[in-house]
This record gives C-alpha cells, sequence and structure tokens, in this order.
C-alpha cells in the first residue's frame, strides 16, 4: 500500500487576553450587535505587549508535539503558514526552530494568507509521501492586533481579527489513514481585493508618511466581493477534492472552514446541504486567526473528544490573493 501522510498529533495557543466587542465599543464607532450580525464574532484573543508571533507558534508547536508523544529532535522538517512575522526577515520558522531548541532542522515559511495552512499540508504531504523526511512539523500562527487600525475608519476589518496558533505533526502511515487529497488554488486576478498596501518593496523605503496617513498600512477589504467569491470556491473544492476520491458529503464526518465570518460559513454549508451537527465554528470566540483558524479548530475538537481515529475530516479555505483549497484526510 502507498505511503500516506498521517497526523500524529496536534495542539493549539491562544493568548489569554480575551477582548470582547463591547471592548472594542469602547474605542470606535461600532456595537456588539453590529459585529455579531455581520461576522458572528463576539470575542477574539489579542497578545500582550512583549509577545510575537513565533511564541504563539511555539506554545502550538508544544502541545503538538506533546500530543503526537515527540520531542522536537525528531522533527526532520518545519513549515509554518503565516503572513504576520515576527520580522521582515527572516522567516517566522527560523525563530520557531531556534524556540525549540534545534540546531541544523530545515524551517521554511509558507504565505498563502487565510488558505495558508491548506498550503501547508499540501506542502507537508509531499515531503511525507515521497519519503524525503518522516516527521514534519505543521503550523499556522498569527499575530494581528498590533497591525490593525482601532478607528472608524479602520473597524470594518478591526473587529474580525484574532491573534492565535495551531499545528500538526504528519508522519507517514501504511494504514489506509491519513490525507486522502488536496487540492489548492489561486487567482491573482483579485489580489487588491483583499490586501495591505503598505509597506512594500513596490515603494521606496517601504511605505511613507502619506500613506500612513491614508491608512495602507491596514488591511483593506471588498467585503461583498470576497463574501461572494468565498462561498462559490469552498464548495467548488471541497466537492472536487471528495469526488476525485470517490467520496460524497455523507461520507465525511466532520467539516472544517476556514473561520473568516460565520455568515460565509454558514452559507457554504447551506449550499453543500451539509449536516450542520457535523459543521464546527469557534470564530464566535477567536476572530479570524487567518492561517491559523484550520489548526486551531482542529486540535480543539479533537481534545473535546469529537473526533475519532478512522474518521473523514474535511478543511477548506479560502483567503487573500484570492487563494482557496481543501484537503480530505481519515485521521
Amino acid at each position: 500500500m502507498a505511503v500516506r501522510a498521517k497526523v500524529l498529533g496536534t495542539g493549539s495557543y491562544l493568548p489569554p487576553k480575551v477582548v470582547t466587542n463591547d471592548d472594542l465599543a469602547q474605542i470606535m464607532d461600532t456595537s456588539d450587535e453590529w459585529i455579531q450580525q455581520r461576522s458572528g464574532i463576539k470575542a477574539r484573543r489579542f497578545v500582550d505587549e512583549g509577545v510575537v508571533t513565533s511564541d504563539l507558534a511555539f506554545e502550538a508547536s508544544k502541545a503538538a508535539l506533546a500530543s503526537a508523544g515527540l520531542e522536537a529532535s525528531d522533527l526532520d522538517m518545519i513549515i509554518v503558514a503565516t503572513f504576520t512575522p515576527d520580522h521582515f526577515f527572516p522567516g517566522l520558522s527560523s525563530f520557531l526552530q531556534r524556540k525549540l531548541g534545534l540546531d541544523a532542522t530545515p524551517a521554511m515559511d509558507l504565505r498563502c494568507q487565510c488558505t495558508g495552512f491548506v498550503y501547508a499540508l499540501q506542502t507537508a504531504r509531499a515531503f511525507v509521501e515521497s519519503g524525503i523526511y518522516q516527521r514534519v512539523l505543521v503550523c499556522g500562527a498569527e499575530l494581528h492586533s498590533r497591525g490593525l487600525e482601532f478607528t472608524d475608519r479602520g473597524r470594518d476589518t478591526a473587529v474580525l481579527f484574532g491573534d492565535g496558533a495551531g499545528a500538526l505533526i504528519l508522519g507517514p502511515s501504511e494504514a489506509g489513514d491519513g490525507i486522502l487529497n488536496c487540492r489548492v488554488y489561486a487567482q491573482g486576478e483579485h489580489a487588491e481585493r483583499l490586501w495591505m498596501d503598505a509597506p512594500g518593496l513596490a515603494y521606496q523605503g517601504l511605505t511613507n508618511a502619506q500613506m500612513i496617513a491614508e491608512g495602507r498600512q491596514v488591511p483593506s477589504m471588498d467585503g461583498r466581493f470576497v463574501f461572494k467569491n468565498a462561498v462559490a470556491r469552498m464548495p467548488e473544492v471541497l466537492l472536487e477534492t471528495l469526488g476525485e476520491c470517490s467520496l460524497g458529503l455523507d461520507d465525511v464526518d466532520h467539516f472544517l472552514f476556514h473561520q473568516a465570518n460565520l455568515r460565509i460559513n454558514e452559507m457554504v454549508a447551506r449550499k453543500l446541504g451539509a449536516d450542520p451537527s457535523k459543521v464546527h465554528n469557534n470564530i464566535q470566540v477567536t476572530g479570524n486567526t487567518s492561517a491559523a483558524t484550520l489548526p486551531i479548530l482542529f486540535d480543539q475538537i479533537i481534545r473535546e473528544g469529537l473526533v475519532a481515529r478512522g474518521q473523514l475530516v474535511t478543511m477548506t479555505g479560502f483567503g487573500s490573493g484570492f487563494t482557496w483549497g481543501s484537503c480530505v484526510m481519515r485521521y
């Protein structure tokens, strides 16, 4: 039987500081009702001063290693999906590798925004199935709270995001379980529909005072256009990924969708006709943690005892780029 990449262990970490919608309403013109109506979010987690993204990734990775019964020295490769690194360079994976106490273990960043974890799974899967590496740490980590504008001008995106990290470890299996299929896509045509213009090397000096005054250093989103594409692309790629395995929606035990907006996920589930009891969401209390949403949610439902070995799990994402993708695995 062909080797597949199997989940050996999972972990997640959310910083302890809870920020509610009412807290945000104290600093900008918004309300709990307004935020919940549009996104389903009630609260999110923000880091304390001095905490960086690699700290979140480290905590999630330690939990994943403990879950798998492994030491950091057992890892052959580290892949981190993020677009909120500690520094412009080197990548976040280098700092995570150092915090794990490793010497020369290869480490790489993968930047595909909110679909980043699906892309990272596909990449790690290829390493394991080819036999190049035996134990691959896959981590999604984001720290959004320092990059948002908590003003009336920035509220449309500021209310959506939170901080956190999730991780899992893939290893080889010949038992028929593991990742059955992944599909990932991108459409750069719509890159500016959801993006952060600056800082960047498109501009001399990365940015300037005028650009900052214009708010071009904070996320910008064409909300309706993103919503329309997300509710089209996620069902499409999920059905394709299942179909290539000769599987259908009824075969799925757990549906995990990127936690960007509860209203998007509700519409995706309705379009699919998915059993509501099989659809999991945690955005209500975490906000959108981008590349970290899927591994955080996966780890949480495992630790809650909702997922059993052998069950079929799907992870489907959509994000800036536009990027989208889906993975099907036998946990």
